[in-house]
C-alpha cells in the first residue's frame, strides 16, 4: 500500500489560549494533505483527476494526542480506504517519528461545478486511487 506523504507546516496563529494546536487547524492541516494529494500528486503523473471539482461530504477525526506549535513542520500521511461509483474516503493519519497526534477520515464526493451536482468517479480517477488504496487501515 502507498500513503501519501505530506510535511505540513505549523503556523502560530493556529495554537488555542492552552498552547495546543486547535482542533479546527486539524482540519486545515488535513485539507492541505488533501489538495496536495488530488490535485498536485495525481496530475503530476498524468491523471486529470477532480479537475471538475469535488466536495467534502463528512469529516471525522479522533484527536490522540496534544500537538504543540514548533518550527518542525508535521507529517500527514494519506491513503483511500474505499472508492464507491460517486464518493471516495481518505485516511489520514497527522504524526511525526516519535508521536500519533490524530487519525482522520473524509468522504469526498466528485462534483460537477457547471451542473451544480455530483459526479461519478472516472475511470482514470479510480485508477489512480486504487494505488494508494488500503480498505484494512481503519481511520
Amino acid at each position: 500500500m502507498a500513503r501519501h506523504v505530506f510535511a505540513c507546516p505549523l503556523r502560530w496563529a493556529d495554537m488555542d489560549a492552552y498552547g495546543h494546536i486547535n482542533n479546527v487547524a486539524f482540519l486545515r492541516y488535513l485539507e492541505e494533505a488533501r489538495i496536495d494529494f488530488m490535485f498536485r500528486l495525481a496530475p503530476g503523473e498524468g491523471a486529470a483527476t477532480f479537475s471538475g471539482g469535488s466536495v467534502v461530504a463528512r469529516h471525522e477525526i479522533d484527536y490522540l494526542r496534544p500537538l504543540v506549535h514548533r518550527h518542525e513542520p508535521v507529517t500527514i500521511e494519506t491513503w483511500v480506504t474505499d472508492i464507491t461509483a460517486a464518493s471516495l474516503t481518505l485516511g489520514y493519519e497527522v504524526k511525526d517519528a516519535k508521536t500519533l497526534y490524530a487519525r482522520a477520515s473524509t468522504v469526498v464526493v466528485p462534483y460537477n461545478l457547471a451542473n451544480q451536482r455530483p459526479r461519478r468517479i472516472t475511470a482514470e480517477e479510480k485508477a489512480f486511487l486504487e494505488q494508494f488504496r488500503d480498505e484494512a487501515v481503519a481511520a
